[in-house]
Order: structure tokens, then C-alpha cells, then sequence
């Protein structure tokens, strides 16, 4: 069972930066792959940035250039850091690991990019 509890949402003006972070409940090492996915209202969740634990990375389109993911190995984190935010970044950010073949999420945490 893996535990995950995201945090460092809330409200930012465009062209602003948060940085999410995601607390881990065991080493993260052990964890293949980890990522960050988004659901905006009305819309379906979409996968946004993901890393291997051998620190292979992957960034969505829509976010390459801006989002970077990563991760503390030592502190069992994992973050994501948001800059030039746009107003179509609002959505729910929510934290995923998928270790032996089963899915783990947290319980989301809201960002709104708005003027």
C-alpha cells in the first residue's frame, strides 16, 4: 500500500509559478513510476508529467518548456514545478505512483491560475 498526500495548491495570477509537492509513505526508489496528472472541470483526467526510477522523464505538450517533475530520493518526495502558469493550467493536480502493477493516487490538490 502506498500513501500519497499532495500539497502546495492554491490560487496564482498568469504567468505565475507553484511548486506542488508529494509526500511518499515508503522509499521511493522502490516505486517504478511516478507522475502528476490533472482533471479540469468537466474534462477528463490527463497525464501530465511522469518519471521512472531510473529518472526517465516524460512532460505532456501542453506543459513541456514550463512544468519540470522530480524528485528527493532521500526525503521520499516528489514535486512538480509549475512556472509561466496559464489560466487553462486550473484544474485538480493529483500525485500517482504505480508500484507491482497497481495504481496509487492522493487526494488532489486544487490549482487556479486567474487575474
Amino acid at each position: 500500500q502506498v500513501q500519497l498526500v499532495e500539497s502546495g495548491g492554491g490560487l496564482v495570477q498568469p504567468g505565475g509559478s507553484l511548486r506542488l509537492s508529494c509526500a511518499v509513505s515508503q522509499r521511493i526508489l522502490s516505486i517504478f513510476l511516478m507522475g502528476w496528472y490533472r482533471q479540469a472541470p468537466g474534462k477528463q483526467r490527463e497525464m501530465i508529467a511522469t518519471q521512472t526510477n531510473r529518472d526517465s522523464t516524460y512532460l505532456a505538450d501542453s506543459v513541456k518548456g514550463r512544468f519540470t517533475i522530480s524528485r528527493d530520493n532521500a526525503k521520499n518526495m516528489m514535486y512538480l514545478e509549475m512556472d509561466n502558469l496559464k489560466p487553462e493550467d486550473t484544474a485538480v493536480y493529483y500525485c500517482n505512483a504505480v508500484s507491482y502493477g497497481i495504481n496509487y493516487w492522493g487526494q488532489g490538490t486544487q490549482v487556479t491560475v486567474s487575474s
